[in-house]
This record gives C-alpha cells, structure tokens and sequence, in this order.
C-alpha cells in the first residue's frame, strides 16, 4: 500500500494504488481522488474514493 500523504502520482502502479472503497477500482493519478479518515477501535481508518459520487455511495 502507498503512503497516502505520498504523491500518488508519482511511479505507483494500479497494483500499488489504493482501491475505491465503493467501487473497487485502484486511484491512479486522479484529481478527483478522496480520502476519508475516521478513529475505530483505538486505530486510524481510512477510506479512498475515486470520485465524489463514490464517496457518497459509500456506507462504512
């Protein structure tokens, strides 16, 4: 998994990227990438979304 406060621009491949949690599809140098952050279990949870319309999809 890519750092996600790395560029993900720079030399990652599909199989590296992070995948949208609504869609599945891996973020590959995409402006509209979007990333949720949230505390469970006494951890940091994080989801991407390659689009807004994914992020609203979405239910963790």
């Amino acid at each position: 998994m890519v750092d996600p406060t790395s560029d993900l621009g720079e030399d990652v491949t599909a199989e590296e990227a992070p995948n949208c949690a609504a869609c599945g599809d891996p973020i590959v140098n995409e402006v509209t990438h979007r990333v949720v952050t949230w505390i469970e279990d006494d951890s940091v949870r994080t989801a991407h979304f390659c689009e807004e319309a994914c992020r609203r999809e979405w239910n963790p």
